[in-house]
């Protein structure tokens, strides 16, 4: 099934099979529980999202005034970086969700800015599943070309959905004689492990702040036995939380800021150094794991947007920040008190914020 979410038609087509929450909803401490014991993989499950609370809303919208206009000039330098690697019509791919905002407003920049032709597309990609090849045979299918395909996201953390793309784009084009670029794009690579970005800073993207009420009512994509051999990966439609949906009006507030600074000083790619990025990656997750005694590497998320989405979303076991009072992170310190999370501050910190996911053999 393909449908556009809280979204206009023309903005994204969601390729995501919609399933009922009651058939596999899952709570928080159960679910990290049979994830680190190997016994289910993260996408076989989800636990139910809440709405955030009103002080959460009123942070949510602090970020989009302070961080607003950045985000859009990300967006318009990365648009501007598309538009000159791809010759002819642009077929974005979106990784749902997290790069799904940032999929529209690309797609609005390519026409408004670039006079170029782009359609978006929303895909699932799961960790140690690949990215979801019925999806993009029917991309394909569509008659939309192999080397028109551009992935998108929002940011990296570690790199590891990055590699996981190429892995399975690797495998995709060997068995279908494709050529399609599997270099991810984003606005912010923290890993250096992007094709293409705008910033290796860490920032705070507003639209990683929320869940489904910025990703157009959509879930967190779920690959289980509900999905067939033939099936898109499935998803959940948060319909009941139309009322408190911001997507539309997010993506709207992005585009008009970015085509206000189009105006006004058309946006210049600055030289980033992924090299750089990519070494401190690697050597603070080596010095993280080693000062707190993990031994999975996949329980340290760094980055102020995967430390958001453990706090959302899984059983957080600490949350360090680099400044105790950065507006950056007055979510994060917003969450980390209504969930009792406790909260370290390190000077030192190469991120803003890096959470940590509790060992279920802690709980």
């Amino acid at each position: 099934m393909s449908f556009s979410g809280s979204y206009a038609g023309a903005d994204v087509t969601f390729l995501l099979k919609p399933l009922p929450l009651a058939d596999f909803v899952t709570d928080v401490a159960e679910k990290e529980r049979l994830i680190q014991s190997g016994k289910r993989h993260y996408s076989e499950m989800l636990s139910p999202e809440r709405l955030p609370s009103a002080r959460y809303e009123a942070v949510f919208e602090a970020a989009c005034v302070a961080n607003g206009e950045r985000m859009a000039r990300d967006c318009l330098t990365l648009a501007g970086l598309i538009a000159a690697r791809r010759t002819g019509p642009v077929t974005l791919v979106s990784l749902a969700r997290g790069g799904t905002p940032i999929g529209v407003v690309l797609k609005r920049l390519l026409a408004r800015v670039h006079g170029r032709d782009a359609i978006h597309y929303s895909v699932s990609i799961v960790r140690d599943r690949g990215i979801d090849a019925n999806a993009l045979r029917h991309i394909l299918a569509g008659g939309h070309a192999p080397e028109s395909i551009v992935f998108v996201d929002g940011w990296t953390g570690k790199g590891v959905i990055a590699r996981e793309l190429a892995a399975s784009i690797e495998r995709f084009n060997a068995r279908h004689g494709t050529a399609i670029d599997s270099g991810l794009h984003v606005l912010s690579d923290l890993a250096g492990s992007a094709a293409c970005a705008a910033s290796c800073e860490d920032y705070l993207i507003p639209s990683s702040i929320l869940n489904a009420t910025v990703s157009g009512l959509v879930s967190r994509s779920v690959l289980n036995d509900a999905i067939g051999p033939d099936d898109f990966h499935g998803c959940v439609l948060y319909s009941d939380f139309a009322p408190h949906d911001r997507s539309r009006a997010f993506v709207d507030g992005v585009e008009a800021q970015a085509l206000a600074l189009a105006d006004s000083a058309p946006a210049e790619a600055q030289a980033i150094d992924t090299q750089a990025a990519a070494e401190r990656s690697r050597a603070y997750l080596a010095a993280a794991m080693h000062a707190y005694g993990i031994a999975d590497v996949n329980l340290v998320k760094p980055g102020i947007g995967e430390a958001t989405r453990v706090l959302l979303r899984r059983a957080p076991r600490l949350l360090v920040l680099r400044d105790a009072q950065a507006a950056a992170t007055a979510h994060l310190r917003l969450l980390a008190e209504e969930k009792g999370v406790a909260v370290e501050v390190d000077p030192a910190l190469p991120y803003q914020a890096v959470s940590l996911i509790r060992s279920a053999s802690d709980a």
